[in-house]
């Protein structure tokens, strides 16, 4: 059976490294918003940014002002920033360096390669250097996931994956809930180039532009897109998917380790609900409720596994 601190740095480490690659993700498919998009999105699509990384507040308390040069600038490279690329990758080799010996050769190198990208990065200054980092970083986030593969299916394995779980349903929640909400510029039409673009931005972002339309004919629908990041099991990233992949992995962790308890009741619980949703009640009962409590439910979740391994 693992410590309870190593336990802890392994769950986090699987966080801090899906954090960081979604936050990659989400600056990418902004700046190709803003930049590539019939009509350039502007502070908003920034803003947007902020909020589905809960920065918002964090970056207002810096005083500086709102461009896409700053938030930038505040998501990748920040340190004052905890869940700025650079603080997640920090934090994440911190992890894997206290866990060294439960984890691959290939593994460590991916976050180490990750580090030492960062390390003497002060300022991104045009769109091309910071796709080039964002590429690099997505790149070694590949590499982690294709080494944690290829690792003994044991609890340490289980618990980064239960890490990453986590932080994907979070993730992909608070996507969905604020972008859903952005309302088209004055005077442009549900279905036109501005709603295709915003609503690719949000495909883009959790990597399933081709996925979609290999499953949905009728084009960029709001509700589809909300469908397929809560109920499609086929995405690996939506919140059924998600959610099942926690429910087996706290399961698999409970049978090597004899720790089951209000974690795993939690999880089935979610997944249980969410089996009984269609896409129907899911927007006829309001999708911002549905998320906001999906929200706390994760945030539930992570107490009740952390309490039940012991991480404090």
């Amino acid at each position: 059976m693992l410590l309870s601190r190593t336990a802890a740095q392994l769950y986090w480490l699987g966080r801090y490294v899906e954090r960081a690659e979604f936050t990659a993700q989400l600056v990418e498919a902004t700046l190709r918003l803003d930049q590539l998009a019939a009509r350039p999105a502007g502070n908003d699509a920034w803003a947007s940014a902020l909020a589905v990384a809960s920065q918002t507040q964090g970056f207002a308390a810096t005083g500086a002002e709102l461009s896409d040069t700053a938030v930038t600038q505040y998501l990748l490279l920040a340190q004052n920033n905890p869940s700025s690329i650079r603080s997640c990758i920090d934090a994440a080799r911190h992890n894997a360096r206290a866990v060294r010996t439960a984890l691959s050769r290939e593994a460590w190198i991916s976050i180490n390669r990750s580090w030492i990208s960062l390390r003497g990065r002060q300022r991104l200054d045009d769109a091309q250097s910071i796709l080039a980092l964002i590429e690099e970083l997505k790149a070694d986030a590949r590499g982690f996931e294709g080494a944690l593969n290829r690792m003994l299916r044991n609890e340490s394995r289980f618990l980064i994956s239960l890490g990453q779980a986590i932080e994907r349903a979070n993730g992909t929640a608070r996507l969905l809930d604020v972008k859903y909400h952005l309302l088209l510029p004055a005077g442009e039409s549900v279905g036109g180039a501005i709603d295709r673009d915003q609503w690719t931005g949000i495909l883009r972002t959790v990597s399933a532009v081709t996925a979609y339309r290999w499953l949905y004919r009728e084009g960029l629908k709001p509700w589809l897109v909300a469908e397929f990041l809560v109920l499609r099991e086929e995405l690996p990233r939506s919140l059924v998917a998600s959610t099942e992949q926690i429910v087996n992995l706290l399961t698999r962790i409970g049978h090597r380790t004899g720790q089951q308890g209000e974690a795993d009741r939690l999880a089935r619980r979610k997944r249980q609900q969410l089996r009984q949703i269609t896409a129907e009640t899911l927007i006829q009962g309001g999708l911002h409720e549905f998320l906001g409590r999906f929200l706390g439910e994760i945030a539930d979740l992570d107490r009740a596994i952390s309490q039940q391994f012991r991480f404090n």
